[in-house]
């Protein structure tokens, strides 16, 4: 490959190369060269305050020092061994500890993959094939959670709709769709049907909070009908707290899933549970035919997992969480009093840790509600602080915290002015 200097030329080389000229994730109209701290930089040398944060993964900013020194000793030492290590013994370890649910962990490299794992782990303890999720509920690739993932035409629940291309209607067969924060709706269902596996969600979906009672409601239904709580913990593990949203929220699922934070930026991810349903992964306990097989080329890749113990022993040390939610609750606000003084409706819908604006005057409390009444406004919203050095989703904001005061600063300035912009519509 020739040399290539521009953002330009990287834009269009990464067209002839990877389809729609990016990775799937993000914006393919920004390449992004490196990161320190709390900012990005991309091929243009055009510096970002980063509220992207690798889509969760960098909470403690990029580059953490600490975890790199951890890095680089594990590196002379074996990058990835595909076989049992004690940095990954080490990692379990900890989130065992940490996590409620977790009594034993199973690693795997993303979450999507541990989301797949899980769903197959509930089918194989309970002997069930069903499976509930929430409508808008993203639980990663599989065909399973592709289904109702984001359906642009609205259908009578408990309908599941495939979200992608190549997905057998077999599997939307096995699916129950239900929205979200409506205990009555899942109640209905699991008592007309009694071949349900598990019920998995994210305990706060995409940025959709649970209603009171709700999480605590599906514990008892659960519990009630023989079905396996599964919490999608991706996004929510050692960011909503550092015993994630069961320790928040105070609710304790049967499995759970784990990624972004665990692996401290590197291609981590797992699955935990008590050792009675985890016994599916030992062929020696189960037997032949209920035993789940699971293997990956870097499941507990050494490199990741002593990113991930540094990561959460920092997570750890006294006052992060509560500094975290100051930064959080601190651009909430600075984004609402502006858009308040300007006469915008909106809502600034999520956790202090994890949250966007929705331009809207309704309740935010599950998928079909939870939209922008102007989405004109949104884009033109999140394009002007684009512009104005601010990286975030179009959907999400992730406080880390790397930012600063002075970043702070720099983005209520960048946030007064794309409030100025959208006004003018």
């Amino acid at each position: 490959m020739k040399r290539l200097h521009t953002q330009t030329e990287w834009i269009e080389r990464a067209k002839e190369v990877l389809p729609a000229g990016g990775f799937g994730n993000f914006d393919p109209g920004i390449i992004i060269a490196r990161g320190q701290g709390s900012h990005v930089w991309d091929e243009a040398e055009n510096r970002y305050i980063d509220y992207l944060i690798g889509s969760g993964p960098m909470l403690l900013g990029h580059g953490h020092p600490e975890v790199l020194e951890a890095v680089f000793e594990q590196l002379p030492q074996g990058m990835t061994f595909f076989a049992t290590n004690s940095r990954g013994i080490e990692l379990a370890d900890a989130i065992c500890e940490a996590v409620a649910c977790c009594q034993q962990v199973r690693f795997v490299t993303s979450g999507g993959e541990a989301d797949m794992y899980a769903i197959r782990l509930a089918r194989a303890y309970t002997g069930k094939d069903k499976i509930l999720k929430f409508e808008g509920g993203y639980h990663g690739m599989s065909a399973e959670a592709q289904m109702s993932l984001a359906p642009t035409a609205e259908v009578n629940f408990p309908q599941a709709v495939a979200d992608s291309a190549g997905i057998p209607q077999s599997v939307a067969d096995e699916m129950l769709i239900a929205p979200f924060n409506e205990l009555d709706a899942v109640a209905s269902l699991l008592d007309e049907h009694d071949d349900v596996a598990a019920i998995i969600v994210e305990p706060l979906q995409r940025i959709i909070p649970p209603l009171p009672g709700f999480l605590a409601g599906l514990r008892k239904l659960c519990d009630k009908h023989g079905v396996l709580l599964i919490f999608d913990e991706i996004v929510t593990g050692f960011r909503l707290s550092y015993g994630g949203a069961q320790e928040r929220y105070g609710v304790v699922p049967d499995i759970c899933t784990l990624g972004k934070i665990i692996g401290g930026g590197f291609p981590l991810a797992a699955l935990g549970a008590p050792a009675e349903i985890m016994q599916h992964f030992d062929k020696a306990i189960v037997g032949a035919d209920k035993w789940l097989m699971q293997l990956g080329t870097l499941s507990g890749n050494p490199v990741a997992s002593v990113a991930g113990i540094k990561t959460m022993e920092i997570l750890r040390r006294p006052g992060q969480y509560e500094k975290l939610r100051q930064i959080g609750k601190r651009l909430q606000t600075m984004q609402s009093d502006y858009l308040n003084k300007a006469g915008i409706a909106h809502q600034i819908v999520g956790d202090e840790t994890l949250f966007d604006v929705l331009f809207t005057k309704d309740s935010c409390t599950d998928y079909r509600n939870t939209k922008h009444n102007q989405p004109e406004l949104a884009a033109l919203y999140n394009q002007t602080l684009r512009e104005q050095g601010i990286l975030k989703s179009p959907s999400k904001l992730y406080p880390s915290l790397a930012i600063s005061e002075a970043d702070l600063c720099k983005t209520e300035i960048a946030i007064n002015r794309a409030v100025d912009v959208v006004s003018c519509i």
